[in-house]
């Protein structure tokens, strides 16, 4: 019975997994039955017990391996982790936290969340969870968030330690709703030019754009930099309400095509709040799927000035298809163009992803992340743009009408080893833990942090010598070449911790190369205006 269970269970997820092909193929019946059969045959008759799940998983994965470098198989453990960052929310205690010195530190407590309510306040030590001590053992971040994360309602008992309290205190936290958000950051760069900063595209992105607008809309700002770089992707949709804000009504966004999906077109609406301002978006290698939709629309239609470096190139329409025990797959169906005709995807070879894997460290090899020069594409890939007739490229990601190259003037083997140990976050944690009431107390408000606040002769020998402590030793050449880049990075990490995310950027964009190029347009746009529509 156990053995017919297990079968007609396999049965359904072959099927599920194929169906879509069974009228295209005239031997698509043959070989289900065939590979049913095979899994039955194995599951009864062979000499040794199997594990039959781990089998169908490895053998759909395998599957999946040979077709894309996007089609894959999410087990359903890892179903809900995977969803949350799209959804924009997750249940839990709401604390951003780092492990430091084998003790679980509270960084910040979430605005507004359910720790906040309480008392929580960054810098307490959770010690113990539901009476099972925590500290001291060897604590991961994923055993932080089965522990802390929950159903809604639940309730879950923490003793942490404070600075200034000689005894631990007891505090009962009710789980919440904890927002996840894809906004990064979103500020004044001067009295006209707003900037906004988008890490994915997820179902609350565009009401924190729109949030975010409106709030700088009241600051009196007339021009937008919108900064797409690193944004990975997310929901279609998002994308599409995205650009929707920035083109009249009637102009195609993007439109999606596959061999059993006919073309699908999505079209502007007249909803947009930004149809006619002067606007920049940012992209680099790290900009990809969604990210790509906006760019690409915003530069076939002419509509503002893209800026940075070639986007990654993820042009591939993914549908989530659920198998019978919670899994699912996440399978190819079609691909992204944008209002040119171009796609947005790079090539790849069937199950040939190698080459596709190490596309950063190639792209390097080739200097293209250097010089545009070095970006050498046919003649077989120019577009010409749908309205100003500029030549723009396909072939793979959103090439840039300004190239801006990767800043590595300050980088040393030194800061490399900083860097991929964590030492620079390691070090403000434990800054900020020693000085946070003295920062606070002279800095009350970012705007006199970012003044007068400057990393001293005496915190940077502080740093030097924990880096020595977590295996770093000193360099002076490498620290000579790369100490004012430390020093931004580490004044940014403060004020993180200290304020908010929002103000790390206002810190670290103020050296940025490709930011500076897009203030520099936006404020002598007369240069620039014959590129884009007014």
């Amino acid at each position: 019975m156990i053995k017919r269970i297990v079968f007609t269970s396999l049965v359904v997820a072959i099927s599920l997994f194929t169906s879509g092909n069974l009228n295209a193929q005239a031997n698509s019946n043959l070989s289900i039955y065939k590979m049913a059969r095979f899994l039955q045959l194995v599951s009864t008759e062979y000499v040794d017990t199997l594990n039959t799940d781990k089998l169908v998983e490895d053998a759909i994965v395998d599957f999946l391996n040979k077709l894309d470098p996007h089609s894959v198989y999410i087990s359903k453990e890892d179903v809900k982790a995977m969803n949350e960052p799209l959804e924009g929310n997750f249940e839990g205690i709401g604390v951003e936290f780092n492990i430091m010195n084998d003790t679980l530190m509270v960084v910040n407590p979430v605005p507004g969340g359910p720790s906040e309510r309480v008392g929580i306040i960054a810098g307490d030590r959770i010690i113990v969870v539901d009476g099972k001590p925590i500290a001291g053992v060897g604590i991961k971040n994923s055993d932080v968030f089965k522990m802390l994360r929950g159903d809604r309602g639940t309730k879950v008992l923490v003793s942490i330690l404070r600075r200034g309290s000689s005894k631990p205190l007891d505090f009962t936290i009710i789980r919440d709703r904890i927002p996840i958000y894809s906004l990064d950051a979103s500020y004044m760069i001067d009295d006209r030019i707003g900037y906004i900063k988008l890490n994915r595209f997820s179902l609350t992105t565009e009401r924190e754009f729109l949030d975010a607008l409106d709030t700088l809309r009241r600051l009196k700002m007339q021009d937008l930099v919108l900064d797409l770089r690193g944004n990975g992707g997310g929901y279609l949709n998002a994308a599409v309400a995205l650009a929707d804000h920035f083109l009249h009504a009637g102009k195609l966004i993007v439109y999606t095509e596959g061999r059993n999906n006919p073309r699908t077109d999505f079209y502007s609406t007249s909803a947009g709040v930004f149809k006619t301002g002067r606007l920049v978006i940012l992209v680099d290698e790290g900009s990809a799927s969604a990210s790509e939709i906006v760019a690409g629309a915003v530069q076939d239609w002419d509509r503002g000035i893209i800026i940075g470096r070639r986007s990654f190139g993820k042009g591939l329409v993914q549908n989530q298809m659920p198998l019978p025990d919670g899994s699912m797959i996440r399978l190819t169906v079609a691909r992204y163009h944008t209002p040119t005709g171009r796609v947005i995807q790079k090539p790849y070879g069937m199950g040939e992803f190698e080459d596709y894997s190490k596309d950063f460290s190639n792209r390097l090899k080739k200097g293209e992340l250097y010089s545009s020069d070095s970006i050498s594409l046919p003649d077989s890939l120019k577009y010409s743009t749908l309205i100003k007739k500029k030549t723009v490229y396909g072939g793979g990601g959103i090439m840039p009408d300004f190239f801006v190259p990767i800043d590595t003037s300050f980088y040393s083997p030194y800061y490399g080893k900083l860097i991929r140990k964590g030492v620079l976050n390691q070090f403000v944690l434990k800054y900020v833990d020693g000085n946070r009431k003295q920062i606070k107390k002279s800095y009350p408000t970012f705007e006199k942090y970012n003044q007068n606040f400057t990393i001293t002769d005496k915190a940077m020998n502080e740093f030097i010598e924990f880096a020595v402590k977590q295996g770093v030793e000193t360099d002076q050449e490498g620290l000579k070449l790369s100490e004012d880049e430390i020093k931004i990075q580490l004044k940014a990490l403060l004020a993180q911790n200290i304020f908010s995310t929002n103000y790390y950027f206002q810190v670290i964009n103020q050296k940025n190369n490709a930011l500076i190029q897009a203030v520099e347009v936006l404020r002598n746009w007369n240069k620039y205006n014959h590129l884009v529509v007014e």
